[in-house]
C-alpha cells in the first residue's frame, strides 16, 4: 500500500459562527494547532501524498493559514454551500489527477487517528470501492446510522429517515470516507438533490456504488475519531482529549508526569525521559527537553530547549529562545528571554535575563536584571564563565562581564568588566546618627497637622 498515491481532501468550508468568533471554525486551535492542521497531519501520518483543502468563509484567512501547516496543501473554495458532495467536487482538479486513494475528512475533526485512516487505505488496496469509518456508541441518537447486509455496508441512513428498527443500530457514520480513485469522480456525479434542503450528500455514494455491484465497506475506529468541533465547548472537550492522549504517551516513553491532568502539552512538545514534571506546569509552542530534567510547579514554557539534568522553576517563566545547556538551573519566579544559560550556570531566584548569554558555571544573585531595551532597541549582555553577579544587580546593556568577573550586590554596571576583575557600582553609603529619629518625628507631625486640616 506505501507505493499507492492519495489525495486527502479535507473540508474546511465551516463558519465560525456556533463558535461565537470572527475567525474561521477550522482555525481555533488544539494545543496551539489549528484544528484542520491536526486533520492534516493524521493524513500526512497516514501516507496521504497530497492535500487538497475545500475552503469558503474566511478563504483569505485560511489561505494564510495554510500555508503554515500544510505549505504543498492545494485550496479550492466552495462558492455556494450545497452539501458535502458539492463540496468534495469543488476540488475536481485534484481528484483528477488520477490518484488510487481519496480520503475525504472534516476539518472540524481533529482527533481523527492516522492508525483509522491507514485501515481505510488498506480496504481500498484490497479491491475495496467505498470505505466508510464507523463508530459504535450505547446512544446513536442524532447520529446517521450504518446500514450493513452480509458484512457490506449498503447505505448510510439519517436518523430521521431511519425505520423503527433501524433506529437501534448502533454503528454510527464518523464522516470519514475512503474513494478508489477510478471510481471517485463517476460515483460523485451521480449524487443528486433528492433532499429537502436540495444539497447533494456525501453519503449517498453509498448506496449509488453498492447499486452497481462495487463493494463497499465499513471499518471502525473509536467514537474520538469523529468528534466534531461546532462550539466551545466541544472545544474544550477535544483539548481535554487530546491532553489525555498526549500526557499517557509521555508517560509510556519514561516521563514522571506528578500530577497528569495538571500539565498542558503544546503539539510540537519534545520531552526526553527521565525528566520530571511537577504539578501545573505549561508547554507552549517549540519546547524541547533533553533527558533528565527537572521541571518544578508552575512554570510556563514556550520555545525553549532544555539540555539534558537542567533544573527549571518552580514558578520560572521560559520564553522563545531560552537555551538551557546541560545542568543549568533557571529557579523561582525568572525569566529568561533569548538567552543562553551555559552547562553548570545559575540563575536562582527573582531575576530577569534577556539578550543574554550567561557562561558556564556562573551565578547570577537574586534580583538581577539584564537592562536590555531602551524603548526602541535590544542590546546584548554577555557573562562570562564563572563570572559571579551580586544581587539585585543591573546590567545595563550592551555590556560585557569577564570570565571570573566579580559584580558587588546592588551594582548599577554600565561599562564591560574584564576578566577577574571587581566591579561595584553603587552610590557610597552615609550613616547619620539621629537623623532617623528626626525623620520619623517630622514625618509623623506633617501627618497630624494633615489630619486635623
Amino acid at each position: 500500500m506505501s507505493q499507492r498515491s492519495c489525495l486527502s481532501i479535507i473540508l474546511a468550508a465551516g463558519e465560525g459562527t456556533r463558535m461565537k468568533s470572527a475567525v474561521p471554525k477550522v482555525l481555533h486551535t488544539i494545543a496551539g494547532l489549528p484544528m484542520v492542521a491536526h486533520v492534516v497531519k493524521a493524513a500526512e501520518a497516514a501516507g496521504s501524498g497530497d492535500v487538497a483543502l475545500v475552503i469558503g468563509h474566511g478563504a483569505d484567512d485560511m489561505r494564510k493559514a495554510a500555508l503554515k501547516f500544510a505549505p504543498k496543501a492545494e485550496a479550492f473554495v466552495q462558492e455556494k454551500r450545497l452539501g458535502t458532495a458539492h463540496a468534495v467536487l469543488a476540488a475536481r482538479a485534484a481528484i483528477s489527477k488520477g490518484y488510487d486513494d481519496i480520503l475525504v475528512m472534516f476539518g472540524d475533526t481533529p482527533l481523527i487517528d492516522p492508525e483509522a485512516l491507514a485501515a481505510a487505505r488498506l480496504k481500498l488496496a484490497e479491491g475495496t470501492a467505498v470505505v466508510v469509518v464507523g463508530f459504535r456508541t450505547e446512544n446513536p441518537s442524532g447520529y446517521g446510522r450504518l446500514i450493513e447486509k452480509a458484512g457490506k455496508l449498503v447505505a448510510i441512513r439519517e436518523e430521521k429517515d431511519c425505520s423503527d428498527e433501524e433506529k437501534k443500530i448502533t454503528f454510527c457514520n464518523g464522516g470519514l470516507m475512503a474513494v478508489a480513485g477510478r471510481h471517485a469522480l463517476k460515483l460523485l456525479d451521480q449524487v443528486g438533490s433528492k433532499n429537502a434542503k436540495g444539497e447533494h450528500y456525501l453519503t449517498d455514494i453509498v448506496e449509488i456504488a453498492a447499486a452497481q455491484g462495487l463493494d463497499v465497506v465499513a471499518t471502525e475506529a473509536s467514537f474520538e475519531n469523529a468528534l466534531g468541533i461546532n462550539n466551545r465547548a466541544e472545544l474544550a472537550q477535544a483539548e481535554g482529549i487530546w491532553q489525555a492522549r498526549r500526557r499517557q504517551e509521555a508517560m509510556l516513553s519514561g516521563v514522571t508526569l506528578v500530577a497528569p491532568e495538571t500539565v498542558f502539552f503544546s503539539h510540537d512538545t519534545e520531552i526526553g525521559a527521565d525528566t520530571i514534571v511537577e504539578p501545573n506546569v505549561w508547554f507552549g509552542p517549540g519546547v524541547k527537553i533533553a533527558t533528565g530534567a527537572k521541571i518544578h510547579a508552575f512554570s510556563h514554557i514556550e520555545g525553549a530547549t532544555i539540555a539534558s539534568n537542567c533544573d527549571v522553576g518552580p514558578f520560572a517563566r521560559l520564553r522563545p529562545g531560552a537555551d538551557l545547556r546541560n545542568k543549568a538551573k533557571v529557579g523561582n519566579f525568572c525569566e529568561v528571554k533569548q538567552a543562553i544559560v551555559e552547562e553548570g550556570a545559575k540563575v536562582n531566584h527573582l531575576t530577569y535575563i534577556g539578550d543574554a548569554r550567561i557562561g558556564a558555571g556562573a551565578n547570577i544573585g537574586a534580583g538581577t536584571i539584564t537592562c536590555n531595551y531602551d524603548g526602541y532597541s535590544k542590546f546584548f549582555t554577555d557573562i562570562g564563565e564563572g563570572a559571579f553577579i551580586g544581587s539585585n544587580s543591573s546590567l545595563v546593556a550592551p555590556v560585557s562581564i569577564g570570565k571570573d568577573g566579580y559584580i558587588a550586590s546592588g551594582s548599577v554596571i554600565t561599562e564591560s568588566v574584564p576578566d577577574d576583575a571587581l566591579a561595584f557600582g553603587r552610590a557610597r553609603q552615609r550613616t547619620l546618627p539621629g537623623k532617623g529619629k528626626e525623620l520619623r518625628e517630622r514625618f509623623a507631625s506633617a501627618a497630624a497637622a494633615r489630619k486635623k486640616g
